[in-house]
């Protein structure tokens, strides 16, 4: 089943809830071996504790992976099918097949470092994704292949990070899809015991977030809101996520207020 749902005037919507497949089954058997491994699933708990209990920041545990890895494959199903060409695989001498893989390992593991700390996060993912990777590659892969795509996913778990610059697609869609999960409920957990902090109180003003193939881009993303304060997650943070991301040219934001607020005329509407 496909994490979008057709609308009446054909794009795409995307559903949160729903699983992403492709016809390729390769992807899906990675996707269906990370869910069943146990070390793999034991970081994504672990990774939650130092950004929400002794932080008080946002959720970075198994709900946010499950989030960036659907809208991850989202954005790359709906730039593949505006006919974007994707580099990271190719300029390897990869598959085609395998720009999905890279970007599902990606979008899995980008936040493991988590688990040593949240300050310079994507730094301490790589040596602990590149372990896991080393186990997980060698059973679709032999070794040249193996490496190639180890790169690849470390290259792009690496540049999710505001501060390196990604050189491939695939990065950019990481990079990208991770600013995406931005929705009130993702910030419950500080929120509810006492988080006050921007970051916190302005995701709690994101209604929803949908993905669909846009009229003058390959994707738009549309952003409800319900008051002023979600101004700050797409300006400060979804922005700065899309600048020099390579999707750029791809990709339209468009942030609605939903008026919930009465009295809170300050935005109605604002576009990148």
């Amino acid at each position: 089943m496909s994490d979008q749902a057709a609308t009446g005037n054909g794009g795409h919507v995307y559903d949160p809830d729903a699983e992403h497949a492709f016809p390729d089954g390769r992807v899906n058997e990675v996707l269906a071996l990370l869910d069943s491994d146990e070390e793999v699933q034991a970081y994504l708990e672990a990774q939650n504790v130092n950004p929400v209990k002794r932080k008080r920041y946002n959720d970075h545990g198994t709900k946010h992976i499950e989030i960036v890895r659907n809208r991850a494959l989202c954005l790359y199903d709906l730039l593949k099918e505006a006919g974007v060409a994707f580099n990271g695989a190719a300029d390897q001498g990869l598959e085609e097949a395998d720009e999905a893989v890279i970007v599902a390992l990606a979008a899995t593991l980008h936040d493991i470092g988590h688990v040593v700390h949240r300050d310079e996060h994507p730094y301490y993912s790589i040596p602990l994704a590149a372990d896991l990777l080393d186990q997980i590659l060698p059973q679709f892969y032999d070794v040249g292949d193996a490496v190639r795509v180890k790169g690849e996913t470390l290259h792009a778990i690496l540049c999710h990070h505001t501060e390196e610059e990604p050189l491939t697609l695939e990065a950019g869609v990481i990079r990208v899809a991770d600013a995406l999960d931005m929705e009130r409920g993702r910030s419950r957990i500080p929120y509810e015991t006492g988080g006050r902090g921007i970051n916190t109180i302005s995701s709690q003003a994101i209604k929803q977030v949908s993905l669909r193939r846009g009229d003058d881009a390959a994707v738009m993303v549309e952003i409800q809101m319900t008051n002023a304060a979600g101004v700050y997650q797409v300006d400060n943070l979804l922005k700065s996520k899309l600048q020099d991301s390579g999707l750029e040219e791809y990709v339209r934001i468009v942030a609605i207020n939903g008026g919930e607020d009465e009295d809170d005329p300050l935005v109605e509407r604002i576009e990148l």
